[in-house]
């Protein structure tokens, strides 16, 4: 069939819509009926030359009682799909009353195989009929699907040429383009422009086109949606191959969770006469690819994706037992003898899909696998090292699979103006591309559409995307190719500690506060007013007044605020825990006792001002033994802390004393030499928490750590010393550090002329006015 034809067809079927569904949907919803009928009446001309065949085979196997008959019946119709009902959709055009319609209808849904009731199902198509009966629209709609003028049958009919597989398959992912164009806000989540898909395509299968052997190559998409990236790579594959002299087959793999694309996507392989396609997709709401993988044990040749982004998979999460108990081998990985973890924010999944596909590379073949993923700019940079995207990052670079990332012009996609980038990558990198990565700015390679389609404004040429394939295949710098090492990505994140330093003082204005140590302190010292020293010397003898007291906090100021309006100060009622606390005798105990310490330490110390808080440390130790306390070492802690306030200027506080010739000094790492008692040793310090200090340190930066922080740190903060353990690895990729061009500024020269063009102008306007007005 050609191509005015198909149109011609296409056109029909789609004004099938506004002729029977105007009064009964509205136009967004139009595709609920007029996909799934497509459907049924092209498997309904498929199967009417062996329909006798299929019900006498059912016949004989029910007679037979045979229990597993799909493969029987799928023999008989010659398909990989078929229909036991007594009904074509011709012999339903009779039917006298719409209940009749409906019951009948129904019974030639009901015949379906499996797969096409999966279909169905996932369409939930079955929902639509009861509406379409009661508006007796029924009859009319497979009218119009079997109207004499328009044949979706394989073979010819009269003058009507017959619609092969293919231009069936072309005919309704145009449909299935207009419903999502149509409706546009929707489109961008499971509908990606086919210009960016072409480009995928090539940039996945164009570096070996010429070492693709005849043979069978397996192709796979994680978030298929409704097929187009599978079905176009297919094509693509089999145009090379057969440019090169080679005959391959392909199999396709796709796993969705939305049910109405999954449904067209299967739908879709069927009208193409690719029944084991079909059968390769997996779907539904309980299909999600990150919590039910459904191709564990697969590898493929060739994979390509366009998973949601900034999508949510915390139910994902939840459902493979949260981030501690996650053992998903796709999301922890080994790494150079370190277990990775590469689970991501829960409030944004995209990089685990590429996670995902990397876990489905081959490795013992000889063109490996190739992979290309679309991601917005979040995917380049976010995530902290050490963290979930960095790692994946990491492990993708480090193991030397990222061939290039390229940024595609803004506002290419249906729903989002956002920038995109496409990932390419391999585990067989060709040996001028090893431990090396290219990043391609395409974003000024686009043709403007005449109408926007939503978001979408532009769209790719097949010049540009031949433009970009070819930066790709040349790998050399240009203005809008940069190549870098591999580590040019990397960074330490070093975490750089400062001393705590101290002044301490057991007088009463500090000692006082710990009455209230234990939390809620506005609570407690409200509480302490009305109900005195009780609370601490005898809580039970006050315990009904706490209660009352407790229990009644904030309802006053609750029924004030509903009755005058938003008071904007007022006070809430409490929740239980904090309830529980308060009236928990053992913490009104407690903080007397932290009172009663301190005191005795004030008065065996004194008040005075301890400027060494080492010294006061000492004291203290001194004192307890002496008075016979024994605080627990929180308790301590909370007195320490009570009586003891930062200054800049103050001795550092001593955490360690290495005994001598135990430990060498070492400033950078924190070994510092000082004089204790005139005596020399090794000390480490306390870290100040508010002093600490991350520093992002290039892999590449010569002399590495060391350098860096004696050249950027010490001079500034000479007491600064680095935590080795703690250094972790990050990956990130700028593309504005690398293509970004700053305005060009005019000269002054420029400037002056401006101001005097302007003061002319002026001028001019300002004697016509002074003219008019003297006249």
């Amino acid at each position: 069939m050609d191509q005015s034809q198909l149109n011609w067809l296409t056109n029909f079927i789609w004004n099938i819509a506004d002729d029977v569904l105007r009064d009964v949907y509205v136009r967004g919803k139009y595709r609920d009926v007029v996909l799934p009928m497509t459907v049924l009446r092209r498997l309904d001309a498929v199967l009417e030359p062996t329909k006798k065949a299929v019900l006498e085979m059912k016949t004989a196997l029910d007679r037979e009682k045979v229990s597993n008959q799909d493969d029987a019946l799928r023999a008989a119709s010659g398909q990989a799909f078929y229909n036991t009902s007594p009904f074509l959709l011709r012999d339903l055009k009779s039917r006298a009353t719409q209940q009749k319609l409906k019951d009948d209808f129904e019974a030639y849904l009901d015949g379906f195989s499996p797969n096409v009731q999966d279909i169905l199902n996932n369409f939930e198509f079955r929902n639509q009929i009861p509406r379409l009966s009661k508006a007796d629209a029924l009859g009319q709609l497979i009218e119009k699907f079997l109207d004499k003028d328009i044949n979706l049958s394989p073979s010819s009919v009269g003058d009507l040429p017959g619609l092969d597989n293919h231009s069936m398959g072309t005919m309704f992912e145009e449909l299935v383009r207009r419903f999502n164009e149509d409706n546009n806000e929707e489109a961008g989540e499971h509908w990606t422009p086919r210009d960016a898909v072409r480009l995928m395509a090539n940039l996945m299968f164009l570096p070996v086109a010429s070492k693709i052997e005849s043979g069978t190559y397996l192709l796979y998409d994680c978030a298929c949606g409704t097929g187009g990236m599978l079905t176009v790579a297919e094509e693509t594959l089999q145009q090379i191959a057969k440019d090169h002299g080679k005959q391959v087959a392909t199999h396709l793999y796709g796993q969705e969770i939305n049910a109405e694309t999954y449904a067209i996507c299967k739908a879709d392989l069927l009208l193409k006469g690719d029944g084991d396609a079909a059968d390769n997709i997996v779907g539904g709401p309980e299909h999600s690819t990150l919590s039910n993988d459904a191709f564990r044990s697969r590898e493929f040749d060739f994979m390509l994706a366009n998973p949601p982004y900034g999508k949510s998979w915390k139910s994902d999460l939840e459902r493979m037992g949260g981030k501690a108990d996650l053992r998903d081998p796709r999301f922890r990985v080994m790494h150079q003898d370190e277990e990775l973890s590469l689970v991501t924010r829960s409030s944004d999944g995209q990089m685990l899909f590429l996670a995902n596909m990397l876990s489905k590379m081959k490795h013992d073949t000889r063109l490996g696998s190739r992979i290309a993923e679309v991601h917005n700019g979040s995917s380049l940079f976010t995530g902290d090292a050490g963290q979930g995207e960095s790692n994946i990052r990491r492990w993708i670079i480090e193991s030397d699979w990222l061939e290039a990332i390229i940024a595609l012009p803004l506002n290419m996609f249906y729903n989002t103006g956002i920038a995109t980038y496409v990932w390419v990558l391999t585990n067989r990198k060709p040996k001028p591309r090893q431990g090396k990565v290219q990043l391609i700015d395409a974003t000024q390679w686009f043709r403007p559409l005449r109408k926007n389609m939503g978001k979408k404004n532009c769209e790719l040429s097949a010049e540009d995307i031949r433009r970009i394939c070819d930066t790709f295949l040349a790998f050399k710098e240009t203005e809008q190719s940069k190549i870098f090492p591999n580590a040019a990505f990397g960074y330490w994140k070093v975490k750089v500690e400062r001393p705590l330093r101290l002044h301490s003082q057991l007088n009463r204005h500090r000692i006082d506060p710990l009455l209230f140590a234990s939390g809620d302190e506005e609570i407690r010292v409200a509480l302490y007013d009305e109900l005195g020293d009780a609370l601490f010397e005898n809580p039970a003898s006050v315990r009904q007044e706490l209660e009352k007291l407790v229990n009644d906090w904030g309802k006053g100021d609750e029924e004030e605020e509903a009755g005058e309006g938003d008071s904007g100060g007022a006070k809430k009622t409490l929740p239980d825990a904090r309830k529980k606390k308060l009236l928990c005798e053992s913490t009104w105990k407690r903080d007397a006792m932290l009172v009663e310490v301190a005191t005795q330490l004030s008065e065996a110390l004194g008040d005075g001002l301890f400027e060494d808080h080492n010294v006061f440390l000492e004291k203290v130790e001194v004192a307890l033994k002496k008075l016979a306390l024994k605080p627990s070492a929180s308790d301590l802690k909370l007195i320490i802390n009570a009586v003891s306030w930062r200054v800049e200027d103050a001795p550092p506080v001593f955490k360690k004393v290495h005994k001598p010739g135990k430990a060498n000094p070492d400033p950078l790492r924190g070994l510092f030499e000082t004089k204790i008692n005139s005596k020399p040793c090794v000390v480490e310090y306390e870290s100040d928490s508010d002093l600490r200090d991350f520093e992002q340190i290039p892999l590449l930066e010569e002399g590495g750590i060391e350098a860096f922080i004696r050249r950027e740190v010490l001079p500034y903060t000479p007491d600064a010393w680095i935590v080795e353990a703690d250094t972790k690895i990050g990956y990130e990729v700028s593309f504005t550090r690398h293509f970004y061009k700053p305005p060009e500024l005019r000269t002054l020269a420029q400037i002056s002329a401006d101001i005097l063009a302007l003061e002319q102008e002026t001028e001019g306007l300002l004697s016509e006015i002074t003219k008019g007005a003297t006249a």
